[in-house]
């Protein structure tokens, strides 16, 4: 049994302080909050739970065995890198850190600690996203040559950051998840505020891979359509996530260019392929619990996460890139390397 505190009970606190109330591998001990308005809240619902305003109630807490950080994004690395300071496990909600060079400090004081680091890439774990993992793993869809994603809605405007930020941590950790070892090279990005000056509440951001692959990151606040949308084209199949989709979520469309054998087509060299579109069946289980239970067995493991510190570093250097790109008017900007 894994005892867990959690930090924070704003927005997604109140759904992590569920799933690891409800699962039979943690035992949430105690919640932390500077609001005591939601520290009633957590009272209400769970009367055996700790509530606290203070963090070091958490920290030097010596029965709690890992820590949950749900928290602004600003605050991501204080805390965590006290709460890995004081032996604890931590999974930190996205972005890790608001620098490469923090969460690379994170990453080394993990290590250094013996303890599990892993980040919130909740959409890692959706049983929609492994199902199209597994396409491009077992050749399915054939080479991937470029992938966009569409993260819209009207509404949840922010003032402490940005939709890049905000929004697009889920999409680029969706993007490294999928294309595995492909390795970015360089990002561009264009927004506008049309809110809160100096604050992006659209942005299109492009990332150039280095075996030719390309993925396209649009995410906005400010837009008529919910949509939660991801497509995969490779020279084989494409397939589409519709998170949006009630139960229907992925479609594969056997559709592609190649080739014509057939002699009548005499000088056309390419064809256009229009085959079936398959609709599989896929299990659901909320990709939450699947996150959470999959850091309490990392830590009863000792294994690393799927969406360990260094997974949370490379989605971190591609928003470093994209910010700085957005600032530049557009300008392509070079992914640091290490």
């Amino acid at each position: 049994m894994v005892n867990v505190g959690v930090i924070g009970y704003g927005y997604w606190g109140p759904n992590l302080v569920r799933n690891f109330d409800q699962m039979s591998g943690s035992n949430l001990v105690a919640c932390c909050d500077l609001n005591p308005d939601n520290l009633k809240k957590v009272k209400a619902l769970y009367p055996k739970v700790d509530v606290t305003t203070e963090v070091d109630d958490i920290l030097k807490n010596p029965a709690i065995d890992a820590v949950i950080i749900a928290t602004s994004a600003i605050t991501h690395f204080d805390l965590a890198k006290q709460a890995l300071e004081s032996g604890k496990h931590v999974m930190v909600e996205k972005p890790l850190t608001l620098a490469s060079k923090t969460s690379r400090q994170l990453i080394d004081i993990a290590d250094k600690a013996g303890c599990i680091l892993m980040v919130g890439h909740l959409l890692e774990y959706h049983p929609a996203v492994d199902y199209i993992k597994g396409l491009i793993d077992d050749g399915s869809l054939g080479d991937v040559h470029y992938l966009y994603t569409q993260r819209l809605n009207l509404g949840q405007v922010r003032k402490d950051e940005n939709a890049l930020w905000s929004l697009a941590p889920h999409d680029i950790s969706i993007m490294f998840y999928l294309l595995g070892g492909e390795e970015p090279v360089e990002v561009s990005a264009r927004g506008e505020s049309y809110i809160t000056d100096g604050v992006e509440d659209v942005v299109f951001c492009n990332v150039a891979f280095k075996d030719r692959v390309m993925a396209n990151i649009h995410v906005s606040w400010l837009d008529p359509h919910k949509i939660r949308k991801i497509t995969v084209v490779g020279n084989k199949k494409m397939a589409v996530f519709d998170d949006m989709e009630s139960s229907e979520k992925v479609r594969v469309f056997d559709k592609g260019v190649g080739s014509n054998p057939d002699y009548r087509t005499y000088g056309e060299d390419m064809t256009l392929r229009f085959g079936d579109i398959i609709i599989p069946s896929i299990k659901m289980k909320e990709p939450l619990r699947a996150e959470c239970e999959h850091f309490i067995e990392s830590i009863q493991s000792g294994q690393s996460p799927r969406s360990d510190g260094h997974d949370g570093l490379r989605v971190v250097k591609v928003l470093e890139a994209a910010q700085a790109s957005l600032k530049s008017g557009g300008k392509p900007v070079r992914i640091a390397e290490g």
